[in-house]
């Protein structure tokens, strides 16, 4: 079950409100719980079991990780002895969480990825190694613990929760119309964004895979760049305002994932605003451990290196994921190097800044192609089209006047979206009776065109 399917839409949703608002407050981590357990049984229940005991494991593990009962043991000798076996739990821990993780990423463990393990597995990670650090006192609730970890409105894509973030509101928080208001209008923008302009959008990208990619023009392989590039960012950023607005409903304030990427002036600036929560733990628990940026700039480049390296690991195994890393790492390299070089004044100044900007935008959508095409062969044929250095094989030179003349509109709507113009618009409104009524219309017409083409699934369910 997904966020955009009429049985979670129509069914689901409001069935799980009205018996949570039922709930007495002290029960409601439980019907919390139960709900997100039969969301996840209803999509996935292949894997039900392994989320249940990936949840009950590390319950465990969090409790013999517990950096203040090391620093009370008075007794050197009993304290070292406390320190090695904290760091042998750490270690297993990390090893079996990682473990499980790499298994399915290659494929021995299973043929396909259990929904949602990327992000919970991360949540978890983040939560044992707050823990052992001492940042985050360990849970003795097994139901607080797992209720963050299986929260159905962040658990198959995110955004990825620090549990510290979130523990005082499964302790205590508030279930009012108002909130559900505020959720459901936050909800239906992400639903919009999903339903009018990622899936109408990312037909534009069908159209040229069924074409072939050998037979298209070099202005249709940008168009359609373009195009895709607009597509993972409203599916993605859609799901993340859908997440925000069902937490919103249930009492929780969820993390901000995005913030206007291709607003952005360097590629360092892109991946700021872009999934940053994800952003945020490779920060934290890898580059930050790894020194940072404090150990001159060769050390600087090599850390980045292997936060990048890991990151195309988490999203796939594939070589095209490494392609994509790489192609980031380096422009991230190179935007450093001409900083270093003095051109930080003139990259600060408005030319500067609308020069950069229009790097990424052209940067950012090759970096998509990588990403999105697995095939070796065939993304080479769509860089080589892109760039005009392989010929094309039949070849119709008017095709992307046609493109643009079906999709031209959905894509001016896509560009207007990932500007702050709607967002400002959408603060204006929404508390308004005009933009009540323009909400309220634009959640049906939602749900018309899930009844009337289907739900496409989310493209980050796949990692």
């Amino acid at each position: 079950m997904i966020f955009n399917s009429l049985e979670f839409l129509l069914f689901f949703l409001p069935l799980f409100l009205v018996i949570y608002g039922l709930t007495p407050e002290r029960l409601r981590n439980v019907t919390l719980l139960s709900g997100s357990l039969i969301f996840y049984a209803l999509g996935e229940p292949k894997y039900l079991l392994l989320l249940m005991i990936s949840v009950l494991v590390n319950y465990l593990f969090g409790l013999h990780l517990d950096s203040r009962a090391r620093k009370k043991d008075r007794n050197k000798k009993y304290r070292q002895k406390r320190n090695r076996k904290q760091k042998a739990v750490l270690a297993v821990a990390l090893l079996f969480n990682a473990g499980v993780l790499a298994g399915f990423k290659c494929g021995i463990l299973g043929e396909r990825l259990p929904l949602g393990i990327s992000f919970y597995t991360f949540q978890i990670l983040s939560y044992l190694l707050d823990v052992y650090r001492g940042s985050q006192k360990k849970e003795t609730s097994f139901l607080l613990l797992a209720s963050y970890i299986t929260m159905f409105p962040q658990l198959l894509s995110g955004p990825i929760v620090n549990y510290g973030e979130i523990r005082e509101r499964l302790i205590k928080r508030t279930f009012q119309a108002r909130g559900i208001q505020d959720g459901l209008k936050l909800f239906t923008m992400g639903l919009a964004s999903k339903v009018l302009l990622a899936d109408r959008i990312g037909l534009l990208w069908q159209e040229v895979q069924v074409t072939g990619f050998e037979s298209i023009s070099t202005p249709l392989a940008w168009i359609a760049a373009i195009a895709y590039s607009m597509k993972i960012y409203f599916d993605f950023y859609g799901y993340s305002l859908m997440a925000s607005g069902l937490g919103r409903m249930l009492g929780f304030e969820l993390p901000e994932n995005f913030q206007n990427p291709y607003m952005a002036s360097s590629v360092r600036d892109f991946y700021r605003r872009w999934h940053m929560t994800l952003g945020r733990w490779f920060t934290k628990y890898i580059y930050i451990p790894l020194g940072g940026n404090r150990h001159g700039e060769f050390r600087t480049v090599c850390n980045l290196l292997v936060v990048w390296a890991l990151t195309s690991v988490w999203h796939g195994m594939t070589a095209n994921f490494l392609i994509w890393g790489m192609l980031l790492w380096l422009g991230i390299v190179i935007e450093r190097q001409l900083r270093a070089l003095g051109a930080d004044k003139f990259l600060e100044k408005v030319p500067g800044r609308v020069l950069g900007h229009l790097f990424v935008l052209a940067y950012i959508p090759i970096t998509w192609i990588c990403f999105e095409v697995t095939d070796m062969g065939q993304l080479q044929n769509y860089l080589g089209r892109m760039l005009h250095v392989i010929p094309g094989v039949t070849v119709h030179a008017g095709d992307w006047q046609k493109a643009l003349t079906d999709y031209g509109s959905l894509l001016a709507a896509g560009a207007a979206g990932c500007t702050p113009l709607v967002q400002k618009l959408y603060r204006r409104l929404k508390d308004t009776w005009l933009g009540v009524v323009l909400l309220v219309a634009l959640f049906w017409l939602c749900v018309w065109r899930v009844e009337l083409e289907g739900h496409n699934p989310f493209k980050y369910l796949d990692f």
